[in-house]
């Protein structure tokens, strides 16, 4: 795939608008609008909507699709308000094409979607992660595969944010539990994504999705900026842990921007396969080599626990749940929440495999996590809980499993 400079030099004209303040320093504290802070009564895809706001997102590309819908929504009637612009595409590809092209005028971009339209970007979020564009995706998950059940709730899209486009990348993921993290997380992936040049997604569920609850919206935010630092080549860097500059179309670089493989100039190399090595390294190791600050995680009752139920998302609420029931019967288990998916922890997991311990991962999905736990536990026992019927899992069902297991 290329980028056609004529579009992407149009889109500059059209969307332009110089953040001064973030593309010149590592971070800002940015007020929040009168009305925006303070208590709140959201739905997580309204809070998702309001969180891009507040991460300075000025452009919104996409097609509608259950349960993602309400940010479209929300995004169409509140980014001309804020400066920005909303346009609606004809599909996913061309969504996520367009919210690529914007994110080159230096305008922080992102769509919203779910399994069926995931599907359909894959490509060219395999060209974002090589370009080093930085985007942000919100995937309300739902049943699948295929259009599977539109209006009910899966987590079936764990392994295809991360390994939907071919070849070896890195991405980002970050997985809510809560109306307030649809709006906290949202700002995390903005901020990330700006500063390790990688696409980012917020991995909701539909029931997180459509969840209403209170929320206390904070009074300003920490946002980051792109790191430009002119003369320095685009699209390689030794230094700076791998993260290169990044100047905008319009700025006055020679861009050229390819999804073949290219130097640090951003011309093609494809023949060489010294530059093509150097940079699918420099591309994985500038996000591995942070894992240990990327990566978030709450636990609860770990002390003495001997079972560890590892639950992500939506399900962590029920799971919390059924571990105080299980406590309340002398049941020494524990959980481990995992806020960031990707990259994947590895080293957490290890550090809980203590003697004794085995751990339980219930998920709206065939197992997708608990392999992943599986690979990272030594050895230890990993039972799952798997459920694909479009529900949400009961907290009657983990206590079930975790009684079992004693």
């Amino acid at each position: 795939m290329g980028l056609d400079l004529f579009s992407v030099n149009g889109l500059n004209t059209l969307l332009h608008r110089t953040y001064q303040e973030e593309q010149n320093m590592p971070k800002c504290i940015v007020p929040l609008p009168p009305g925006a802070s303070g208590p709140r009564y959201l739905s997580g895809n309204e809070a998702a909507a309001e969180g891009a706001l507040a991460a300075g997102c000025r452009f919104y590309a996409g097609y509608p699709i259950t349960p993602s819908s309400e940010i479209m929504e929300a995004l169409a009637r509140d980014l001309p308000r804020a400066g920005g612009h909303f346009m609606q595409m004809e599909d996913e590809i061309a969504s996520i094409s367009a919210v690529v092209g914007a994110s080159w005028t230096g305008v922080k971009s992102m769509t919203a979607t779910s399994g069926p339209g995931l599907s359909l970007m894959q490509e060219c979020l395999g060209y974002a992660a090589f370009t080093e564009t930085p985007l942000v995706v919100i995937d309300v998950q739902r049943a699948g595969p295929c259009t599977g059940q539109a209006t009910k709730v899966g987590a079936g899209d764990i392994m295809a944010v991360k390994w939907g486009s071919h070849g070896d990348y890195q991405v980002l993921a970050f997985s809510p539990w809560s109306v307030e993290e649809m709006f906290t997380l949202t700002v995390e992936a903005f901020n990330w994504s700006e500063r390790l040049r990688v696409p980012a997604f917020v991995l909701a569920e539909e029931a997180t999705g459509h969840l209403r609850e209170r929320v206390d919206l904070p009074a300003q935010v920490e946002l980051y900026g792109r790191d430009y630092r002119p003369g320095e080549p685009p699209f390689g860097t030794e230094e700076r842990d791998g993260v290169p500059s990044m100047p905008r179309f319009g700025q006055g670089e020679n861009l050229m921007v390819t999804g073949s493989t290219h130097d640090s100039r951003g011309f093609r190399k494809v023949e060489d396969p010294l530059v093509h090595d150097r940079l699918v390294r420099r591309l994985n190791e500038k996000v591995l080599s942070r894992a240990g600050r990327i990566c978030r995680y709450e636990s609860c009752y770990l002390e003495n626990a001997e079972l560890i139920v590892v639950a992500y998302g939506f399900t962590a609420r029920a799971a919390l749940k059924a571990v105080k029931i299980a406590r309340t019967k002398g049941l020494p288990a524990g959980l481990l929440r995992p806020i960031t998916i990707w990259p994947f922890d590895r080293a957490l997991f290890a550090g809980h495999a203590g003697e004794g311990r085995r751990f339980l991962v219930p998920e709206m999905n065939l197992g997708q996590v608990a392999d992943l736990v599986r690979s990272a536990a030594g050895g230890r026992r990993v039972d799952s809980l798997t459920q694909v019927n479009g529900e949400t899992i009961e907290p009657a069902a983990i206590l079930a499993a975790i009684e079992e297991a004693f």
